[in-house]
């Protein structure tokens, strides 16, 4: 049987989780935890599971705060209603993200996904987790930003451009300008590689938003943007820009 741990601090949230889990028949749930300081303390004094599920956002904290003060093993797959902490979960030994409502689905394929993971009746170490987990993409879908006192999720196929000024990177909509909690180089890694493009060490652009494109026997490709007014490509990377646009 596969060990599984559920953490997730909203009971009916953790309930239905487990009733959906109850109907893979080789994973047993050995725990049910609704905080960071409950899930500490199981970890320190029980042996650690193959599995765990997580929510990210507790009562007491974020479930990172677990895993930053115990070392484990096992894999994890998140469940959560946002996409901006996806970063942080695949730097640890995430293997999925579940935004909810989680979908039956979606749950089947990630369990199939940290099956695929571990041969049978072979154990796995922290280090091959990472290296499993370094061959899998992950793509940013929405992004949640700050208003004030309230949060707007923003779907990244509405954002033209994404710009770095004054150390913040900024997300460009049609309406208007947000911060985020990203760096340009962050967001390389996660967004769609088929529409968005590192132009320079300012700019990622989307190419659905692309007016024309200038070109000048010099080698400079200068774009007319929307909204931005103009973005001049870099030119040690004018070649890869030219293949990004064709491929």
């Amino acid at each position: 049987m596969i060990k599984t741990v559920i953490i997730e601090d909203e009971k009916p949230a953790a309930r239905k989780l487990e009733r959906m889990l109850s109907l893979f028949p080789d994973l047993e749930v050995v725990a049910n935890l609704d905080s960071v300081e409950a899930a500490v303390q199981w970890f320190a004094e029980n042996e650690h599971p193959q599995l765990i599920f997580s929510d990210i956002v507790l009562g007491d904290g974020l479930s990172f705060d677990i895993f930053d003060k115990i070392s484990t093993k096992a894999f994890i797959i998140y469940t959560t209603a946002f996409d901006q902490y996806t970063l942080k979960a695949f730097k640890l030994n995430s293997i999925d993200y579940l935004l909810k409502p989680i979908m039956e689905e979606d749950l089947a394929g990630a369990v199939e996904k940290f099956k695929s993971f571990i041969p049978s009746d072979q154990a796995v170490n922290s280090q091959d987790i990472k290296q499993l987990i370094k061959k899998e993409k992950t793509i940013l879908s929405r992004i949640l930003v700050k208003i004030g006192y309230n949060l707007k999720i923003v779907q990244t196929h509405e954002v033209s451009c994404f710009f770095s000024e004054n150390k913040i990177v900024y997300l460009q909509t049609q309406e208007r300008t947000y911060p985020s909690d990203f760096t340009l180089d962050e967001l390389e890694d996660v967004l769609d590689e088929k529409k968005f493009f590192r132009v320079n060490r300012q700019f990622i652009i989307n190419s659905d938003y692309i007016k024309n494109i200038h070109t000048s026997p010099n080698y400079k490709v200068e774009l007319e943007f929307q909204p931005q007014e103009e973005i001049t490509v870099s030119r040690d990377r004018v070649k890869d820009f030219k293949d990004w646009l064709v491929s």
